[in-house]
């Protein structure tokens, strides 16, 4: 019996070994493994490693605004961190910025959003202060760069108010104004420079110049016509392809200039209306000046029977108006056949006169007048466009009579009285807006 007890507790102690022996077989191979894998974590991490650790985060933070009020523990390579902070979005920060100190293992982050208005209001009435303290230190330097800045304008103005060379070097005053409106913006443009460069602040120049570009360019497109206008204007204030008073026709609009403005032509028409004709349309128009030239042409046409002598019709017509004193020998007048008409050949019949010193309507007029009598004097009939029944009970026409010989038109009526009228009309509106023709008698024209 007592052997068989003996033979059991060997036994026992048997297995106990061996698995004493299995668990050492088994537990070296993994703790290599984890070591292996963990191989930046210290195996005895010290007292004084975990102070250093914990004084240099304080150090840090201590530095950083908002992260004054946290507390910072560090045991076996664990950093635990609480109290509270101001900034939303901190906490993760924080945790970036504790796990790049070297010896960290992991971060427990209690932290808290600080909910205390004081606390909150400190730090923005800190930066406050910073700011009146650094304008107040810049305000010296900044009143001297503004008046550096100011005083160049000044000078620039100075300059563009003075009429010499302005007034001498431009075609008009219109163009003398852009002269000094240029002088203006490049002293103004100058002394913003000088100011930035006194401020050390030239970077500031591009972005503003950078700003002023895309302004001015979507401005550009939204006055398009406007500047269109502008360009137009100075065009023709320099090439001045007419005077105040000429009558001109324009796109087929016919009247004497009052005078051209930065916008637009005004024009009196002949029935005394104003016209207003943008100037981009007018520079890019056919325009006829009928005043350049004292001898102007005038026509007219007048049908004779197809049965006339044709040529007999044409030596009447040209002998009519080579009787009117108001036509010009240099050049003469001629007549001509112009076409065949339903029942008529129609002949034209031209003249020119002094333009300036006749009326063209009173002598277009009168040439007619002449030329129709003297054509019925000669038995030279102007035949209606009408058709005629004829029957055989129709009594016989009645023999035509010689007309009676056309009476003279007074002189005065072939005076330009209406060209001078609506001339003196032109001056009147002239004097009312003076100063605001860009037109002059002085300047080169084209």
């Amino acid at each position: 019996m007592a052997q068989s007890h003996f033979q059991g507790g060997v036994m026992v102690r048997r297995i106990l070994l061996f698995i004493a022996f299995l668990g050492c077989v088994f537990a070296a191979p993994v703790h290599a493994q984890t070591e292996q894998a963990q191989g930046e974590i210290a195996v005895e991490p010290t007292v004084a490693d975990a102070a250093a650790i914990a004084s240099r985060i304080r150090e840090i933070l201590a530095r950083l605004e908002g992260y004054q009020n946290v507390r910072v523990g560090v045991a076996d390579g664990i950093v635990t961190l609480g109290g509270d902070i101001l900034e939303p979005g901190s906490p993760e920060a924080l945790d970036e910025l504790v796990a790049r100190v070297e010896g960290i293992v992991a971060v427990e982050n209690t932290t808290v959003m600080n909910t205390d208005v004081i606390e909150r209001l400190n730090p923005a009435i800190e930066r406050m202060r910073d700011r009146v303290s650094q304008i107040v230190a810049w305000t010296p330097l900044l009143l001297v760069s503004i008046t550096a800045g100011i005083l160049l304008f000044l000078l620039g103005l100075t300059i563009a108010r003075a009429k010499q060379p302005w007034d001498r070097i431009a075609p008009n005053a219109f163009i003398a104004d852009i002269y000094r409106q240029i002088i203006r913006l490049a002293f103004l443009v100058g002394g913003s420079v000088l100011t930035l460069e006194l401020l050390n602040a030239t970077a500031l120049l591009g972005t503003i110049l950078g700003a002023a570009g895309i302004v001015g360019l979507a401005i550009g497109f939204a006055v398009r016509d406007t500047v269109e206008n502008f360009i137009a204007s100075i065009m023709l204030s320099v090439r001045q392809p007419f005077r105040p008073k000429d009558l001109v026709e324009i796109q087929g609009d016919t009247g004497h200039v009052i005078r051209l403005t930065s916008r637009a032509t005004i024009l009196l028409s002949l029935d005394g209306n104003h016209i207003r004709i943008p100037n981009a349309t007018v520079f890019k128009s056919r325009i006829v000046n009928f005043s350049r030239n004292d001898d102007r042409r005038f026509t007219f046409q007048l049908g004779v029977s197809a049965n006339a002598d044709v040529a007999e019709a044409l030596r009447i017509v040209l002998a009519a108006l080579n009787d009117l004193p108001f036509i010009l020998h240099t050049p003469g007048p001629a007549s001509w056949v112009e076409d065949l008409g339903d029942s008529s050949i129609n002949i034209t019949g031209a003249g020119w006169i002094k333009q300036h010193e006749t009326s063209l309507a009173a002598a277009k007029g009168e040439a007619i007048r002449l030329a129709k009598s003297r054509l019925e004097q000669e038995g030279i009939t102007l035949p209606e466009p009408t058709y005629r029944l004829i029957t055989s009970s129709a009594e016989p026409p009645a023999p035509a009579t010689k007309p009676a010989p056309a009476a003279e038109l007074p002189a005065q009526m072939m005076e330009a009285n209406e060209t001078d009228d609506l001339k003196r009309i032109v001056d009147a509106e002239r004097e009312m807006n003076e100063g605001q023709d860009l037109l002059q008698r002085e300047a080169p024209q084209e």
